[in-house]
């Protein structure tokens, strides 16, 4: 997949006395003041290669000199992104989906970002653990995909050539799922394969390792040299990976999770081979007594790391369970017509101005436009609508819906990743990807997280030693050291913030609510005040005949019958309003006479012989006719919400009608649910003081900001925000956009058909604002499930490393075995996992 995006423009390197350096002037988004100055200047000099960082506040820019060998501006970027300040970019720039292989843990992360960020020409790359993939921004120019897919595999990874090219069909959503499924499948099968293999070679080598003596024989020299030929076909075997890739990352001067599991199965395979190959090398030999070995353990922890891994792919794929959904609702194959001929191909080779047939009961293959037939299409997985929605000649179609009741000819206008489904399964693809910044305790523990294990496990080995130097001693250290090695889980920690993301955003695809990343769900689990547009968000956003008064000779539907008929020819939304609601009393209407408008003051018209006249007070006293005695009740009404206007018929004053954008149930039943969250809710909208207030006081809002201009908007975010609230603007992200952006989240109403509204963290694609109660919720509940997962990934670590290494036995008596830490290793991970997926019942009933 390919989409336009930002990059930055570097100027080329240039050699000075002190070797080879290079200029990289970065545009910089995001500062307010001098401060902002120092934070990114520090960012920046904080990478390593940069010899001086400077940052110009007025013109926006920083100018930074490093060595060309060292320094590259992905990194750069990376750095002023996690100081709080955003790198726009070109308009040439181009990012791409790359599936991964063969990732283990975050330490593979890094390792991946880091070498993707060296080709020359990108500019930003984010690898997901979870969902196993690359997401590269490069400048097409200096770099590409071959390039990109070069880099990854010299770090010691893989992308699947069955992961289709960028610019291919299978860059929509359909392709993209089943590569990344196929991957996954692969992957799933794989590790079984190994799984079963390690399984039927280690249970006898653990009848054997753990008989004691019981079976005759089993702690002779044949049962030792059986044990050493059962360990070494497991090492050999389904072992293989674990050792290719923690050579990898020592290539890479590196280490992660393989190469705990690496160095804990090769200590102990290597110690119990010398013992059985060469015991005279140890203490006491010659006096008969065998040095134990621990060919058990070797293959029992690669067996339960196997297992691990192969709950952890089955669990990743229901990570996912929300994307495919969406996907599946596209079918597979189309019914074109050629002229009287109807053909059946794969709806993947349609293209824009084809003509299709659907049948009823038939999904539409794209979105297109209805050229012949009638029919009632299900858009509920856009809109929410359960009720189907009417389609004839000229309406609009969606790829995904459903056709229900009749035959439909529609015209293609838009295929693979243009439509709206596919828009959609992007956005929440890109969201699932992102990383929430409550990951960066994680990440930075990762990164000297084995290094510091491989510390521990040697000092717990040279302890045991120095405290009993005999063939006993050395064989417990031996114990210890690999104990403390296979029960460290970088895993867990990688784990723990992207499962919960993907499945929180997921899941609230499902809801109908788009959330973009990790970073807006955080900010979105800490909002306590939401900022909401009145017009179109919290009202209908068009206005609904609310009042007729007539309190002289003229019976109030004769009054709305000629005050409708006037209005038959205007465009006004009031006139509309006032026509829709003459018609919904079933008043029959004529066609004006004659028929004038005074733009902002009322209008004039002639039915059936009498002059109608409709608009303010000021408007009929310049014709002579006092609106004095309906005064009162015109600001009564106003009050309440509603615009009235006043009615006179042949010059003599008839009464009044009123208008009104009236507060939609969902919007009170919102309010109220957003109060039970602790939420303050204010109204801002540029309607009068009066009417926005009668609004307000309808739904139950705090408070109300009125006759505010749009410009004005973003003033009010600013200053909630200066106050130290954590503020959410809801708008319909049109007139609202300034504001929008603004806000620590920026929250659009959105269409199903128009989702990608730009200055928005989270879209509501249905049900209006009676979402945004469960957009919140959702959002605090995925970010107490990352925290709960961080909290419990650093405490299985903190305490079971030090029992691994015996630090309690003093004290307790406790040691841990070698496979049992190598199946709690494998089980804190797949724990985070199904601790992620409890995110699926949000919002269910029960």
């Amino acid at each position: 997949m390919i989409m336009s995006t930002a990059s930055v423009s570097v100027p080329a390197p240039h050699d000075t006395d002190e070797g080879a350096v290079c200029r990289i002037d970065l545009p910089i988004e995001g500062m307010t003041c001098a401060s902002c100055v120092r934070r990114v200047e520090k960012a920046l000099r904080g990478v390593s290669g940069v010899r001086e960082a400077s940052v110009n506040f007025a013109t926006g820019r920083a100018s930074v000199l490093a060595d060309a060998s060292r320094a590259n501006r992905g990194e750069l970027v990376s750095a002023v992104e996690q100081a709080g300040y955003h790198v726009p970019a070109s308009s040439s720039a181009t990012t791409v989906n790359l599936t991964v292989e063969g990732m283990t843990c975050a330490a593979c992360v890094r390792r991946i970002e880091r070498a993707l960020l060296a080709v020359p020409g990108v500019s930003g790359a984010k690898v997901n653990l979870v969902t196993r993939t690359a997401t590269v921004t490069f400048d097409p120019a200096a770099a590409s995909e071959r390039a990109l897919v070069a880099a990854i595999e010299g770090a010691g990874y893989s992308v699947p050539e069955r992961a289709a090219p960028p610019d291919s069909a299978a860059a929509a959503p359909v392709g993209r799922a089943a590569a990344a499924e196929e991957s996954l499948d692969g992957e799933r099968r794989a590790l079984f394969r190994d799984f079963a293999i390690s399984l039927a070679l280690s249970v006898p080598l653990l009848v054997l390792g753990m008989s004691h003596g019981r079976i005759p024989g089993a702690d002779g020299a044949i049962g030792r040299l059986v044990q050493l030929a059962l360990a070494t076909a497991v090492i050999v075997g389904p072992g293989r990976r674990f050792f290719r890739l923690a050579w990898v990352a020592l290539r890479h001067r590196a280490a992660d999770m393989n190469t705990l599991v690496a160095l804990g199965t090769g200590a102990a395979w290597v110690y119990s081979a010398i013992a059985v190959v060469a015991p005279q090398l140890f203490p006491h030999a010659e006096h008969g007594a065998r040095p134990h070995v621990y060919f058990e353990a070797a293959g029992a922890i690669i067996t339960f790391v196997l297992l691990g891994k192969l709950l952890e792919t089955r669990a990743r794929k229901r990570l996912t369970d929300a994307v495919r959904g969406l996907v599946a609702l596209q079918p597979k194959t189309a019914r074109r017509l050629r002229g009287d001929r109807e053909e059946e191909i794969p709806a993947a080779a349609l293209s824009p101005g084809d003509l299709v047939r659907v049948r009823p009961g038939e999904r539409m293959p794209s979105d297109g436009e209805v050229v012949s037939g009638a029919s009632a299409v299900d858009e509920s997985m856009l809109t929410g609508e359960s009720l189907p929605v009417d389609k004839s000649a000229g309406a609009a179609v969606f790829g995904g819906t459903m056709n229900q009741s009749g035959q439909l000819t529609v015209r293609i206008t838009k295929t693979g990743a243009d439509t709206a489904l596919a828009r959609i399964v992007e956005a929440v693809e890109q969201a699932q990807g992102s990383k929430a910044p409550v990951a960066r305790l994680a990440d930075t523990v990762s990164g000297i997280f084995v290094p510091v294990v491989l510390g521990i496990a040697a000092l717990a080995f040279v302890a045991w030693v120095a405290v009993d130097p005999s063939a006993a001693g050395l064989a417990a250290a031996v114990e210890r050291f690999v104990a403390v090695l296979v029960i460290a889980c970088p895993c867990a920690l990688g784990l723990a913030t992207p499962a919960a993301v993907a499945v929180g955003t997921g899941r609230g695809a499902e809801l109908g609510v788009l959330v973009k990343g990790g970073a807006a769900l955080e900010a979105a689990s800490r909002v306590d005040t939401v900022l909401v547009d009145k017009t179109g968000t919290l009202t209908a956003g068009r206005p609904q005949l609310a009042a007729v008064k007539a309190p002289g000779d003229v019976p109030e539907d004769a009054l709305l019958r000629l005050v409708g008929s006037a209005e038959l020819g205007s465009e006004h939304p009031v006139a509309k309003a006032l026509v829709e609601g003459a018609r919904a009393r079933g008043l029959p209407l004529a066609a004006p006479e004659a028929f004038r408008a005074d733009a902002g003051r009322g209008v004039v018209a002639r039915v059936e012989g009498r002059e109608v006249r409709i608009g303010t007070a000021r408007y009929l006293a310049e014709l002579g006719i006092d609106a004095a005695p309906l005064e009162e009740l015109a600001e009564g009404l106003a009050r309440h919400g509603n615009t009235p206007s006043f009615v006179a018929v042949d010059g003599r004053l008839a009464g009044l009608v009123a208008v009104a954008d009236l507060p939609t149930p969902e919007a009170k039943e919102a309010v109220a649910a957003l109060h039970r969250l602790g939420v303050r809710v204010a109204m801002v909208t540029g309607d009068r003081g009066a009417t926005a207030r009668a609004a307000a006081r309808e739904l139950g809002i705090d408070e109300v900001f009125a006759e505010v201009r749009p410009e004005d908007k973003a003033r009010i975010v600013r200053e909630e925000r200066e106050r130290g609230r954590i503020v959410a603007m809801v708008g319909d992200g049109i007139n609202d956009a300034p504001a929008l952006a603004g806000a620590h989240v920026g929250i659009a109403v959105a269409s199903g058909t128009d989702i990608a509204v730009a200055a928005a963290d989270v879209a509501l694609l249905r049900g209006g604002i009676a979402a945004l109660p469960t957009a919140l919720g959702l959002a605090r509940a995925t970010l107490r499930t990352i925290r709960q997962n961080l909290f419990w990934a650093f405490v299985y670590n903190v305490v079971g490393i030090p029992i691994a290494a015996g630090a309690l036995y003093p004290l307790t008596g406790w040691l841990l075995s070698p496979v049992l830490a190598s199946a709690a290793m494998s089980l804190s991970s797949v724990s985070v996992l199904l601790s992620s997926l409890r995110l699926r019942r949000f919002g269910r009933a029960g």
